[in-house]
């Protein structure tokens, strides 16, 4: 299996990075995948940073990456929202002011914490700038019937710093306590759509990618979901405990992506 991979998706923290730290075996791993015709692209459930920060932000540890091999739920949900509600021009935000720059930059216009100014689609993200009262706001729409759109389902984000990131899964749940109401549809991994972009525009075949992550409910689900090779890595969140206990087991299991490297390395030999 391992010798038809052509492509590598790769998440992000976790895995190539934990919080501000790279990880040692990153950059060797990624020039492994050239030297053996591999391509790669990285793809982060984290909507808080446009694409230019993420591409600044990998530049500024030394990794190779352009803005054709960045992916992010932001970007994924502006393009289910063009594709899903052609008409939608004005959305409530809960986010970040990068990820509500995007959504600006794409053409529409972010709706201000009033009453009277109405969106037609609410999207709720991981917010790090989140004030209570536009939190209230949100759950006022959501109450309200508007199409709710979540950019993804992760509970925590991984972090090297002593405290946890409450990420956008739990801050839907919080809405879901206040309204009674769940996202109409959760944008990022474990979604399919989002790889199976990717794959469009190389022209390849769910079997001939490999999603890898340090999660086995986002990265490897995904892949699962897509028909692809779900490669969980086990320097991040994700657990040989939490492997035992999922129903849906990873196609793989390595102890870090450079474990993983030296396996396509053994495969094409």
């Amino acid at each position: 299996m391992l010798a038809g991979i052509r492509h590598v998706a790769l998440d992000m923290d976790g895995t190539i990075y934990l919080g501000s730290r790279l990880f040692p075996y990153t950059v060797p791993f990624l020039e492994k995948l050239g030297r053996l015709g591999i391509s790669y692209s990285f793809l982060t459930n984290n909507p808080t940073r446009s694409i230019d920060d993420y591409v600044a932000k990998l530049h500024r540890l030394g990794v190779p990456c352009t803005h054709d091999q960045m992916y992010s739920t932001t970007t994924a949900a502006i393009d289910y929202i063009k594709a899903h509600f052609p008409q939608a021009r004005k959305l409530f935000l809960l986010g970040t002011p990068s990820m509500i720059s995007q959504f600006e930059a794409a053409g529409f216009i972010s709706t201000a914490d009033d009453p009277d100014d109405v969106p037609d689609i609410v999207v709720a993200a991981f917010d790090l700038t989140l004030v209570y009262s536009r939190l209230c706001r949100c759950a006022w729409w959501i109450a309200q019937g508007i199409p709710y759109i979540a950019t993804n389902p992760d509970w925590v984000c991984p972090t090297d710093e002593r405290t946890i990131l409450v990420d956008c899964g739990s801050i839907t749940a919080c809405l879901e306590g206040a309204t009674k109401r769940r996202p109409d549809v959760v944008i990022g991994k474990p979604n399919p759509g989002i790889l199976q972009c990717i794959l469009d525009k190389l022209g390849l075949q769910p079997h001939q990618a490999a999603m890898v992550g340090d999660r086995l409910y986002t990265d490897v689900q995904t892949a699962l979901n897509a028909g692809s090779c779900g490669v969980l890595v086990l320097s991040g969140e994700g657990t040989l405990a939490d492997v035992e206990a999922a129903k849906d087991k990873p196609t793989l299991v390595c102890r870090d992506i450079e474990e993983f490297g030296n396996l396509l390395e053994e495969a094409r030999r």
